[in-house]
């Protein structure tokens, strides 16, 4: 900062204070370029470059580039951008911080500082994606599963704690305060940021990168952020610039109110479904048009959470009157309001009914007041059903054919199973029973309309002498102490709780897949008469495998849905037509009976929330855990890596790193470790789920002494990359078509043609000296910013992965680890050009004269000796990633230019 490009430098005068910024309207008058209808997501990202320009690293071209953004075609330039901020969740962010202790080894066994290997910018870590659904239905729940998190946890939770106090501008959220994207939302995300920089009091937009791909729910309250990988991250924190191509921005105009019995979850449903089928991976959404002024910020927050299920980078919506009154309600200063307010219209930044559109690359538009109370399911978040069609739709799913998203159970209808009790008493269950109904996930918690409407549901029911059957795991996970506060302040929690959704944590439990296990009884009726049981959860991804082993039909829904289908006991019931159940009189009772109307849900708003509640929760949110506050510190600069630790070991990245840049080299003689089809998720390639004692994994841990009970999860273990190489490709549902008949990690060591864990053959090859490629369909890579589904990949030796398509961070994550992403051209694809995956490959035109999305060579060769080649694009979308690819991958660039910074 500093620098006075285009005479953009100019003070801002608020509440009686001075401040610096950096106006965008001084390019116009500069004749650089006409700004005023640039979508306000580009104004932010030029506002940055404009800022931060220096001359080296950001260039009076890459301004200039910007700002003259072209709709209808976006240049290819680079946008070199620098977040204000870096958001971690405990998944992501343990890997993150062994990364950065690793350079720091590494940098002191080079002969440099290892302190360079420190954040330039500020580190925000939220302890949220630990804690289980071990107990539940209880009062006591709550209590217990705390305490397990901690025995489980302890270790990685002293490793958090070192970093602490070993690197400068690094805080963590303790466990039991919240999820990552809600804290966020509620305290972390100030709309603008000011710092003092070179002894002046600048004032700028509030940006940021998360290593959680929901990153994006902080979109409703008009800052720009969104998911990346950690290695991504983590060059961002030492001071590298995201670097990727300008951005299509597709406008999603809203117009219309929501109807009543339409919730926030049913809207981001829908916008998921149109926005899937429009194709958006990889652009930008700005939502635009008046109806934006009869949606809250929360609900704002719901369709922006769910920017990767539509494969947005973001999900964004723009500063307007609904963002200050969000700020004011959740307790943020009136000095802070005023700044915001101040500053965004001075830089064309507010939105208004009344201002001209932006021009967008595209658009799309949804009348609110056609929203339909909606689900999703069963395997992925954007197939829409309506709920009128739910019983419908599920039925038809039970005979479909796998290969058509179903589960091929035709002939097979009407299996029933007994669940016997230990007091003697049973239960009747067959398909469609729903065994896990949780009110989970930052998606919907953190939005106090669909919150209050759960209780308010359960308030009725309860009334009615509704129950919920005994087989259904019931969980209610809040998102933040606050919402706690006002269910129980609103009399909502004793509902609930005689329901069974009493409170089982603050974190991301089901969501994330720690949903727990299910009773003994329970998953033994499953087990023994192989039923497709099924979830309700008002979550953001229901991917096969992910919420639990034992529940393969899995549905997305908003909160007052969750508690519906928990007293309804399955899926297979039309809740708008047949009865959710019998009152204590024995007549029947409709959904419609008990659903509260909008009416009620906001005056139990207007009556009960208000901003000292969040002031309460927040003002000692980094040391209100005791537990984390006695924690023992690891001290120095340096980490002590312990050799028998199986949560936190050195990982193997740096490993004879020197400062020569090797040289691009073509990949020749490679075999193929998976050959999958489309839709494969990081979940699949990395899952985040329990440990199966008998995989890899859990062998390996098993003979370092660690006992199945104490597994814990693949999530909570990637501090560990022998655990988490071992877990790659580990899905119990994922299928391999180089293993036909095996469903899971399975794979064909060709050499002996013999089946075995996709592991086991990886170290073989590695031992063979067997250069190894992945081959799969459309959408390869989406759902989680999970870098390790990268990292995991390198580790099994895998040089390049050929794909039909790739989503946004997964592609960004495998490039980060020196694996090549290669793509069809369009209209092949591996069936059109009859590959089995059993040839051996040669990928030719590999060389250091390599392109940003050049064309290459594969040269196969068929197991007959016959050989065909096809071309395929590199996706290494610019010259930074061929710089990475070379290098082998982000970490390696940074530390050798840190290197040769120190030797200048």
């Amino acid at each position: 900062m500093g620098a006075n490009l285009f005479q953009s430098k100019q003070t801002l005068t608020v509440g009686g204070k001075s401040y610096t910024y950096y106006r965008l309207n001084a390019l116009q008058e500069q004749g650089v370029a006409d700004i005023s209808r640039l979508p306000i997501s580009i104004k932010i990202l030029l506002e940055s470059v404009l800022r931060q320009y220096d001359g080296r690293v950001i260039t009076e071209e890459h301004v200039r580039e910007l700002a003259n953004w072209n709709a209808e075609n976006p240049a290819k330039s680079e946008v070199p951008f620098k977040p204000a901020r870096i958001l971690l969740q405990d998944f992501t962010g343990v890997p993150v911080v062994v990364d950065l202790a690793a350079m720091r080894t590494a940098m002191h066994k080079l002969g440099g500082n290892p302190k360079r290997i420190n954040p330039l910018i500020p580190v925000d870590l939220v302890i949220d994606h630990s804690v289980q659904v071990d107990a539940f239905g209880s009062k006591e729940a709550l209590e217990f599963n705390i305490a397990k998190e901690f025995e489980r946890n302890e270790e990685r939770y002293r490793f958090l704690r070192w970093a602490q106090t070993a690197f400068d501008s690094f805080r963590a959220v303790p466990p039991g305060m919240g999820i990552v994207h809600q804290v966020n939302l509620e305290y972390l995300a100030r709309v603008v940021q000011e710092r003092t920089v070179d002894g002046e009091q600048v004032v700028f937009p509030d940006s940021l990168v998360g290593t959680d791909s929901h990153t994006t729910m902080i979109n409703g309250v008009g800052v720009l952020g969104w998911g990346v990988g950690g290695i991504e991250a983590e060059a961002c924190m030492l001071g590298q610039p995201l670097y990727f191509v300008q951005p299509e921005v597709i406008g999603f105009k809203l117009t219309g109110k929501l109807p009543e019995g339409a919730t926030a979850t049913d809207l981001a449903l829908t916008v998921v479904n149109m926005l899937r089928k429009k194709g958006v991976v990889g652009k930008f959404v700005e939502f635009y048009g008046a109806g934006l002024s009869n949606i809250s910020v929360a609900d704002r927050a719901t369709i922006a959470n769910m920017a990767p299920e539509y494969g947005a980078t973001m999900g964004f919506f723009p500063i307007d009157q609904a963002t200050l009154d969000y700020l004011r309600l959740t307790g943020r200063d009136e000095s802070l309001l005023q700044l915001v307010e101040a500053y965004a219209k001075a830089q064309g930044m507010f939105r208004t009914d009344d201002m001209p559109d932006p021009v967008f690359t595209d658009t799309l538009e949804l009348d609110l007041g056609s929203v339909q109370p909606t689900m999703a399911g069963p395997k992925r978040p954007q197939d829409k059903i309506f709920l009128s069609d739910m019983k419908q739709n599920f039925e038809a799913a039970l005979e479909k054919p796998v290969s058509e998203g179903g589960f091929g159970l035709a002939g097979d209808r009407d299996k029933k199973a007994v669940v016997k009790y230990p007091d003697g008493q049973q239960d009747e269950i067959q398909h469609g029973a729903v065994v896990i109904a949780a009110i989970t996930s930052c998606t919907n918690t953190s939005n106090p309309s669909v919150m209050i409407g759960a209780g308010l549901l359960a308030k009725k029911a309860v009334e009615k002498g509704l129950k919920t059957p005994r087989y259904v795991k019931t969980s209610l996970a809040p998102g933040s102490r606050v919402v706690s506060d006002y269910l129980e302040r609103a009399g909502l929690l004793e509902p609930l709780s005689k329901l069974g959704f009493d409170i089982v944590g603050y974190g991301c439990t089901t969501c994330i897949g720690n949903s727990g296990p299910l009773p003994d009884e329970v998953a033994k009726a499953i087990q023994e008469n192989d039923l497709l049981v099924s979830a309700v959860l008002s979550g953001n991804r229901n991917f096969e495998g992910r919420i639990h082993s034992l529940v393969r039909a899995n549905y997305l829904a908003s909160p007052p849905l969750v508690v519906a289908y928990a007293i309804a006991g399955t899926v297979d019931i039309d809740l708008v037509n047949e009865p959710i159940g019998k009152d204590a009189d024995g007549n029947d009772v409709f959904l419609r009976d008990i659903w509260p109307s909008n009416e009620e849900i906001q005056a139990v708003i207007r009556q009960i929330i208000n901003p000292e509640m969040f002031k309460k929760e927040y003002e000692s949110v980094f040391n209100r855990n005791e537990r984390w506050n006695q924690l023992d510190v690891p001290k120095g600069e340096l980490y002590e890596w312990d050799p028998n630790s199986t949560y936190i070991q050195e990982p193997p990245f740096f490993e004879g790193l020197s400062e020569q840049v090797p040289d691009i080299q073509p990949i020749q003689s490679a075999r193929v470790l998976a050959y999958l089809g489309d839709s494969v998720t990081t979940d699949h390639i990395s899952p985040a789920g329990s440990i199966a004692p008998s995989s890899p994994a859990g062998q390996y841990l098993q003979q370092k002494g660690v006992k199945p009970h104490e597994f814990n999860s693949y999530g909570s273990r990637r501090g560990n990359h022998e655990v988490m190489m071992r877990g790659t490709f580990a899905n119990i549902r994922i299928r391999n078509k180089v293993a036909p008949g095996t469903e899971g990690g399975y794979t064909t060591y060709f050499p002996t043609g013999e089946v075995m864990p996709i592991y086991d053959a990886a170290m073989k090859y590695k031992a063979d000296g067997t250069p190894l490629v992945v081959i799969a369909g459309k959408e390869y890579g989406t759902g989680s910013s999970r870098d390790w589904a990268a990292k995991g990949t390198y580790l099994l030796g895998v040089k390049a992965v050929i794909a039909e398509s790739f989503e946004r961070i997964h592609r960004s994550n495998l490039v980060g680890m020196g694996v090549l992403p290669l793509e069809f051209i369009d209209g092949q694809n591996a069936e059109t050009l009859g590959l089995t995956g059993r040839e051996t490959y040669n990928i030719q035109g590999l060389s250091n004269d390599l392109k940003p999305r050049q064309t290459v060579t594969v040269e196969v060769t068929r197991e007959d000796g016959s050989t065909f080649t096809f071309q395929a694009l590199v996706r290494l979308d610019s010259d930074i990633e061929v710089d990475y690819y070379r290098n082998g991958g982000i970490l390696q660039t940074v530390l050798r230019n840190f290197m040769r910074e120190q030797r200048a």
